[in-house]
Protein backbone atom coordinates (compact mmCIF):
# COMPACT_ATOMS: atom_id res chain seq x y z
CA UNK A 1 0.00 0.00 0.00
CA UNK A 2 0.93 3.60 -1.15
CA UNK A 3 0.94 6.63 1.69
CA UNK A 4 -2.24 8.45 0.97
CA UNK A 5 0.13 11.85 0.64
CA UNK A 6 2.50 9.94 -2.41
CA UNK A 7 2.25 11.48 -5.61
CA UNK A 8 1.38 7.38 -6.21
CA UNK A 9 -1.49 6.71 -4.27
CA UNK A 10 -3.97 6.99 -6.74
CA UNK A 11 -1.64 5.52 -9.68
CA UNK A 12 -3.62 2.19 -11.68
CA UNK A 13 -1.37 -1.03 -10.79
CA UNK A 14 -0.95 -2.98 -13.85
CA UNK A 15 0.58 -6.79 -13.42
CA UNK A 16 2.66 -8.40 -16.25
CA UNK A 17 2.83 -12.07 -16.90
CA UNK A 18 6.69 -13.29 -18.40
CA UNK A 19 8.47 -16.97 -17.48
CA UNK A 20 5.93 -18.17 -15.10
CA UNK A 21 6.48 -14.76 -13.05
CA UNK A 22 3.89 -12.22 -12.03
CA UNK A 23 5.57 -8.47 -11.70
CA UNK A 24 2.66 -5.99 -10.63
CA UNK A 25 4.02 -2.36 -11.28
CA UNK A 26 2.83 1.07 -11.07
CA UNK A 27 1.10 2.38 -14.26
CA UNK A 28 2.73 5.64 -15.53
CA UNK A 29 1.73 9.02 -13.71
CA UNK A 30 0.93 11.97 -15.94
CA UNK A 31 0.99 15.62 -14.62
CA UNK A 32 -1.53 17.96 -13.97
CA UNK A 33 -2.61 20.17 -16.49
CA UNK A 34 -1.28 23.65 -15.16
CA UNK A 35 -4.69 24.71 -16.19
CA UNK A 36 -5.97 22.07 -14.31
CA UNK A 37 -4.51 24.02 -10.59
CA UNK A 38 -5.47 26.83 -8.98
CA UNK A 39 -2.71 28.64 -7.70
CA UNK A 40 -2.88 29.54 -3.85
CA UNK A 41 0.13 32.16 -4.05
CA UNK A 42 3.53 32.73 -5.30
CA UNK A 43 6.75 32.96 -3.50
CA UNK A 44 10.02 34.87 -4.90
CA UNK A 45 12.97 32.54 -4.60
CA UNK A 46 16.13 34.17 -2.96
CA UNK A 47 17.91 31.37 -4.25
CA UNK A 48 18.88 29.58 -0.93
CA UNK A 49 15.72 27.80 -0.03
CA UNK A 50 14.97 23.94 -0.75
CA UNK A 51 11.79 22.55 -2.09
CA UNK A 52 10.95 20.54 0.82
CA UNK A 53 11.07 23.45 3.72
CA UNK A 54 8.87 25.36 0.69
CA UNK A 55 6.77 22.60 0.38
CA UNK A 56 6.34 22.49 4.04
CA UNK A 57 5.08 26.37 4.04
CA UNK A 58 3.08 26.23 1.43
CA UNK A 59 1.47 22.89 1.95
CA UNK A 60 2.38 21.98 5.53
CA UNK A 61 4.20 18.57 4.66
CA UNK A 62 7.97 18.22 3.53
CA UNK A 63 6.65 15.61 1.63
CA UNK A 64 4.27 17.63 -0.99
CA UNK A 65 7.48 19.01 -2.71
CA UNK A 66 6.76 17.36 -6.19
CA UNK A 67 3.37 19.62 -5.96
CA UNK A 68 5.87 22.42 -6.43
CA UNK A 69 7.50 21.14 -9.38
CA UNK A 70 4.08 20.09 -10.86
CA UNK A 71 2.50 23.81 -10.39
CA UNK A 72 5.51 25.51 -12.27
CA UNK A 73 7.01 24.87 -15.92
CA UNK A 74 10.65 23.11 -15.01
CA UNK A 75 12.29 20.67 -16.33
CA UNK A 76 14.80 20.36 -13.42
CA UNK A 77 13.64 20.92 -9.79
CA UNK A 78 17.02 22.64 -9.74
CA UNK A 79 15.29 25.31 -11.95
CA UNK A 80 12.95 26.82 -9.29
CA UNK A 81 15.48 27.70 -6.44
CA UNK A 82 16.65 30.36 -8.79
CA UNK A 83 16.91 33.62 -7.55
CA UNK A 84 14.11 35.99 -8.09
CA UNK A 85 12.38 32.98 -9.75
CA UNK A 86 8.13 33.01 -8.77
CA UNK A 87 7.15 29.60 -7.85
CA UNK A 88 4.05 28.60 -8.13
CA UNK A 89 2.18 27.53 -4.84
CA UNK A 90 -1.05 25.53 -6.63
CA UNK A 91 -3.73 23.13 -5.70
CA UNK A 92 -4.35 20.45 -8.46
CA UNK A 93 -8.25 19.92 -9.30
CA UNK A 94 -7.54 15.90 -9.96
Amino acid sequence: MLDPNSRYYNIETAQLEQGGRSVRYLTRRMLPALAAQTTLEEYQAAGSERLDLLASMGYGDPLQAYRLIDANPVLHPSELLVARRRIRIALSRL
